[in-house]
């Protein structure tokens, strides 16, 4: 047979969408996509599609359409110029479906009212107003929710679900929130995210918080606050799954050590001789991680790597380093930096590459969702 290419995948992927029900939606214009780096054969994507149809695969962070944007104040110039790009839930939706992609994440922002971006990436621009990023936490949850109540998606609540959000016919969408800033540092507030139906919180982003300072703006010894012990052991007992993604290597240690149930990495690679960023993590930490029962979530930022073949090279490096049981999905989609994997579309290309390659259907399997459902299930438990 011949070889599928990239021009042919996408035609025939705008076909189909353009029937679909979102189909008006995925006319709007859209970056360039990201190259492939790799050919396959139609046996081979046909594979890469099969297995998604009888595998749920599940993106452990992103956050698609941008919702994080929506009915945003106080932006800083560039933050308004970024949001001025647009927010496109239903057009990442109709990606979902089409590409075969189960659930994700739908990520708020806890500190976008306050980030800019800088020479070097994003960093706070002003300290927040009094009870502000309650309220926009408030926003985006609404926001996120009403994707549910319009039909677009079927939330999804609870590992034991997946069955049941697949029959929907609809992308599952777990509620999560990027960064603890909303709470204050009042481990009080968990509860009533929880309430909000909040499965997960990565406890700092990109702001210096009552937690922790980020990774991007630390160093390597800044420790968790006493406020961020006490919010670790009410996640615990709450049954929130905690993600450490953006929290420097003590903090995360501490975090990491503290908790009775496993933590999730939901978007970071392993720092090399190579390529030592600070949105990486060590190989050590990582192991740590995974010693904890924990998983970490595959990132294709451009960091790095310039195309789909560059991700399933990042895949591959991590089960090396702390074995297939503890590596999930993590695209931080429409809200990453250069990404390699920027389209839903393209996720049977990706299976089809990583099954190409030696992947079993087995460890596929736990990849893209059985790894993080159980991670999740284990904090649901408490």
């Amino acid at each position: 047979m011949g070889k599928m290419t990239r021009r042919v995948l996408l035609a025939g992927g705008t076909a189909v969408i353009a029937a679909g029900a979102y189909g008006a939606y995925a006319w709007r214009k859209r970056p360039d996509a990201a190259p492939l780096g790799f050919d396959l054969t139609d046996e081979e994507l046909a594979r890469g599609t099969a297995f998604l149809k009888a595998n749920p695969a599940i993106d452990a962070h992103a956050h698609p359409g941008r919702t994080f944007l929506r009915d945003a104040s106080g932006l800083s110039p560039m933050m308004k110029a970024y949001g001025a790009k647009g927010i496109f839930e239903r057009r990442t939706v109709t990606d979902m479906v089409e590409g075969g992609l189960a659930a994700s994440s739908f990520a708020a922002v806890a500190d976008i009212n306050v980030l800019s971006p800088t020479k070097t990436g994003i960093a706070e621009s002003r300290p927040f107003e009094p009870g502000e990023a309650w309220a926009s936490y408030k926003t985006q949850i609404a926001n996120l929710k009403k994707l549910a109540s319009n039909g677009v998606v079927t939330p999804f609540s609870a590992p034991g679900e997946m069955d049941a959000v697949r029959a929907t016919g609809k992308p599952g969408a777990i509620w999560t929130v990027e960064g603890a800033d909303f709470l204050e540092g009042s481990s009080d507030r968990l509860a009533e995210a929880q309430a909000d139906g909040v499965q997960s919180i990565t406890l700092v982003h990109y702001r210096a918080n009552e937690i922790s300072e980020p990774m991007t703006e630390s160093e390597d010894d800044s420790a968790l606050s006493g406020a961020g012990e006490a919010i670790v052991r009410e996640m615990n007992r709450l049954g929130l799954l905690i993600d450490l993604a953006h929290m420097p290597e003590k903090a995360a240690r501490q975090a990491l050590e503290l908790s009775d149930r496993p933590v999730m990495f939901s978007h970071t690679h392993i720092k090399t001789p190579e390529l030592n960023h600070p949105r990486f993590i060590s190989a050590n930490l990582a192991r740590e991680v995974a010693a904890g029962g924990g998983v970490i979530g595959a990132w294709p930022s451009g960091i790095g790597i310039s195309d789909l073949a560059g991700y399933a090279d990042r895949i591959f490096t991590l089960i090396d380093a702390v074995g297939i049981d503890h590596v999930c999905m993590g695209t931080d989609m429409d809200g990453n930096y250069k990404p390699v994997f920027d389209d839903y579309r393209r996720l049977p290309d990706l299976t089809g590459l990583l099954l190409k390659r030696g992947m079993g259907e087995t460890e596929a399997a736990k990849f893209f969702g059985g790894n993080l459902l159980r991670v999740w299930g284990q904090s649901v438990a408490a």
